[in-house]
């Protein structure tokens, strides 16, 4: 299972693709937008996402009931329409961060929330789609998606199983097979009790797709340990300086932090490797540590071995273990010095 987004093949044997999401944290500065997207690169990520909408392409302007937000998250007491124009990152910037993004060699993309934001970023030749937690319904807004040919990354936040099947079955109507589905736990931020990271596995397994996690906790330990499970693409929230505040802020990580997380994640890819039941050179070298059959005290020929003369010890010199059963109440062949390794020459 691969997809191919840019010059980066993700899946199967290929190593981890790191996204740096920027979301709101450019605080709509254009300026903190570059040099944030400059830290992405030298913490290691691969790619930058950001976000395609505007407050009236995602919601409406609205205080009644339905659109105030009092679920218990970092944003309650705004509404849909304040909070989204507070995060929304500016469309005419959004070209000049492309460009700016692949000079460093990133690869840039984003997740569109309407048809006209698809349009937009199909007009920047955008090389990939991610579809939000919470759009995994819109299964009109995904054909859409997916019938521009890119490959499409899914977040599962929201999802049931049968929603998930659904926008799988979405996207292959329209021809669209270069799927991957992000295990996500839509709260801000997310628990760490909350993550059932053995999900991805079952993701992988259920769907035949690659697989990932999109990581809203606090700190690294999750998206380390997906990879450990299979995660081929790993997704976090990057801020320069938490003290910038804004609405991502609290679950974004700083790029030292970011970076730390790069290293841990190129390091468990390289410590997975293979089934392999082959012993190295150096390992082979070091089974003459092992223990192994020796004579520990002076041993006259014609004397019969006992488990007073004769121990399984380190070094690995001598005989197997399994042999010593075997050995005892034998005779020894001819005299033999104290520390030495029984071999069958040894054995009458």
């Amino acid at each position: 299972m691969e997809i191919k987004i840019g010059n980066k093949t993700i899946g199967n044997n290929n190593s981890v693709f790191i996204i740096a999401e920027l979301s709101a944290n450019h605080l709509q500065n254009f300026d903190l937008a570059v040099d944030t997207i400059k830290a992405m690169k030298e913490a290691g990520a691969d790619a930058v996402k950001i976000q395609t909408y505007t407050p009236d392409t995602i919601t409406i302007d609205s205080d009644n009931e339905y659109f105030q937000i009092k679920q218990g998250t970092l944003w309650d007491g705004k509404t849909l329409y304040q909070l989204y124009q507070e995060a929304y990152t500016p469309w005419d910037w959004q070209p000049k961060l492309k460009e700016i993004a692949e000079d460093l060699g990133l690869i840039f993309f984003s997740s569109p929330f309407d048809r006209t934001s698809v349009d937009f970023l199909e007009d920047m030749d955008v090389p990939a789609y991610k579809v939000a937690s919470f759009e995994i319904t819109d299964i009109p807004l995904i054909e859409y998606i997916a019938s521009k040919g890119k490959p499409i990354i899914i977040s599962t936040g929201i999802a049931t199983l049968s929603d998930i099947e659904e926008v799988i079955n979405a996207c292959k109507r329209v021809g669209n097979h270069q799927i991957a589905l992000l295990k996500c736990t839509s709260a801000y931020p997310a628990p760490l009790e909350e993550m059932n990271l053995n999900t991805i596995p079952n993701l992988k397994e259920t769907f035949k797709t690659v697989t990932g996690l999109s990581d809203h906790t606090l700190g690294t330990s999750a998206t380390i340990a997906s990879v450990a499970l299979g995660a081929k693409i790993v997704e976090k929230h990057f801020i320069l300086d938490r003290n910038l505040g804004g609405p991502d802020a609290a679950f974004s990580l700083e790029p030292e932090e970011f970076k730390s997380m790069v290293i841990a994640v190129r390091e468990v890819e390289n410590a997975l490797g293979n089934v392999n039941y082959e012993l190295t050179e150096k390992i082979k070298k070091s089974r003459e540590f092992s223990r192994s059959l020796f004579a520990v005290e002076d041993i006259k020929a014609g004397d019969q071995f006992t488990e007073m003369n004769v121990r399984s010890i380190r070094p690995g010199f001598g005989l197997h273990p399994r042999y010593l059963s075997k050995i005892l109440r034998k005779q020894a062949r001819k005299d033999i010095e104290r520390g030495t390794p029984l071999d069958w020459d040894l054995v009458e």
